[in-house]
């Protein structure tokens, strides 16, 4: 295993270049596949969240690998590479996989414990799937990954720890008040229908607001989820879906907006939050102030997109609380730590060391499996030497042979392949696989083709679904 993985997140960078790196869908795809021709790596993976890019990726050369994969980051992002190298982190072998692993159980979240990271984890797997970039090792790695975390969320307390990025920005935007108590009988506004904008919408219905109100560039995906908070049985709110047109009128109606969308600039300019507070007035009430809450916020926004979807000018508005991730990320800096965030970094080590293991023990296979195919030939070449030296054997004598043959050989490969597994398995182990072949002479071809027919198994795989 030579996993490596460049990056940078909330925590090595400041917000102004996240914003700068995102990078939408269809960008993160071509990042994969120049990463795959790039001759150092073999797979890639790329975890994108509106706080990290990750680059994830199977080298033969440590220094080549950073060198390119730090390139490609640079190219794709258009940060130049100067200007994003001081904020890029680096991490390979073990220190790769308990840094993935310690993200995917909210460790390094902005809000420590938030579990979104699961979906978004399980996103970049697909991705890799779905493009063939992904083969045995990042497939077995985020699947793991996606393991522990859900293990680390339901054997702890983690959740505790910190609430969702939208929990979390509602009770900011509350600014200290009990966010049902804030939220009863507010109008939203919910723009964009992915994944984190359909938890915000069941987020706010569940917090007792009167009408939640969808606006999406894809009408159909906001019609969708209005259905479902309609739902009987459901939140208890109404909802509607909206054209994106329709938002500046909507946000003349709208107590909280929400927005999370993909699009790489300016979802809500000043000038319109500027108009629409103007026109609640008209709109909703005979005296403006009379719409204020006891923060004298008339409108609260929370904008949970990277790059930002609301003009951070907003922020200077009077009547409007702007609450972003930059906003976030600075709130979250002094957040309590439960006492399960020690169990999880536990649980987190445990299985850095379990997966090394398993990873080093699997290395070992191709030459275990070559060695007993050319245990097998030499069998069958034998006997059949045998058959042609004592053709009157009759068939019953032909398989007793036959079958005694083979179980001195499976006896005396058992005991030497069982303890080069387990010797693989352990710390500075991999060198096993090299002396097996030495020994015994195996073809090195025979070996890489059992290795290459592990790798595309690997690629068919699928991620579980986490809790």
């Amino acid at each position: 295993m030579s996993l490596l993985v460049v990056g940078l997140s909330h925590r090595s960078a400041p917000v102004s270049v996240l914003e700068r790196a995102a990078l939408a869908r269809e960008e993160r795809m071509k990042l994969l596949h120049d990463t795959l021709a790039a001759e150092p790596a073999t797979e890639a993976a790329v975890l994108a969240t509106c706080n990290r890019i990750e680059l994830y990726a199977d080298v033969d050369k440590f220094h080549a690998g950073v060198a390119e994969l730090s390139t490609l980051l640079a190219r794709h992002t258009g940060v130049g590479l100067d200007e994003l190298t001081p904020y890029l982190y680096v991490h390979y072998e073990d220190r790769a996989v308990h840094h993935l692993f310690s993200v995917a159980c909210g460790l390094d979240s902005m809000v420590v414990g938030e579990g979104q990271i699961l979906g978004q984890i399980k996103d970049a797997l697909a991705l890799g799937q779905e493009l063939h970039t992904a083969g045995r090792l990042l497939n077995d790695l985020f699947q793991q990954a996606l393991r522990v975390g859900k293990r680390a969320h339901s054997e702890t307390g983690i959740d505790k720890a910190g609430q969702s990025l939208v929990t979390f920005g509602l009770e900011r935007l509350a600014a200290g008040a009990d966010v049902t108590a804030w939220a009863a009988g507010k109008r939203a506004l919910v723009i964009g229908a992915g994944s984190m904008s359909s938890l915000a919408a069941a987020t706010l219905a569940r917090a007792g607001v009167a009408h939640v109100a969808i606006a999406n560039r894809t009408v159909e995906r906001a019609e969708r989820l209005a259905e479902i908070l309609a739902e009987p049985g459901g939140p208890g709110c109404t909802a509607s879906a909206v054209e994106m047109a329709a938002v500046p009128g909507e946000l003349a109606l709208a107590d909280v907006v929400v927005s999370c969308t993909g699009a790489m600039g300016v979802v809500l300019t000043a000038d319109v939050v500027q108009a629409a507070l103007a026109g609640h007035e008209d709109a909703r009430c005979a005296v403006g102030p009379a719409c204020a809450d006891a923060t004298g916020t008339v409108l609260a926004l929370l904008d949970l997109a990277m790059p930002r979807d609301i003009d951070a000018a907003v922020h200077r508005l009077a009547g409007a609380r702007l609450v972003d991730i930059e906003s976030l990320a600075e709130a979250s800096a002094d957040a309590p730590m439960a006492a399960d965030v020690d169990r999880v970094r536990t649980i987190v080590s445990d299985e850095v060391a379990a997966f090394g293991a398993a990873q080093r023990a699997a290395h070992i296979t191709p030459t275990v499996v070559a060695l007993r195919t050319m245990a097998a030939d030499v069998v069958t070449s034998e006997i059949a030497r045998l058959d042609g030296r004592l053709p009157d054997l009759d068939d019953k004598q032909r398989a007793e042979i036959t079958q005694t043959v083979r179980r001195v050989v499976d006896k005396l490969l058992h005991a030497p392949t069982v303890r080069v597994k387990e010797l693989a398995s352990t710390p500075g182990g991999a060198g096993y696989a090299d002396a097996l072949r030495e020994l015994f002479d195996l073809d090195p071809q025979a070996v890489a083709a059992v290795s290459r027919a592990d790798s595309r198994a690997g690629t068919h795989n699928t991620a579980r679904e986490p809790a």
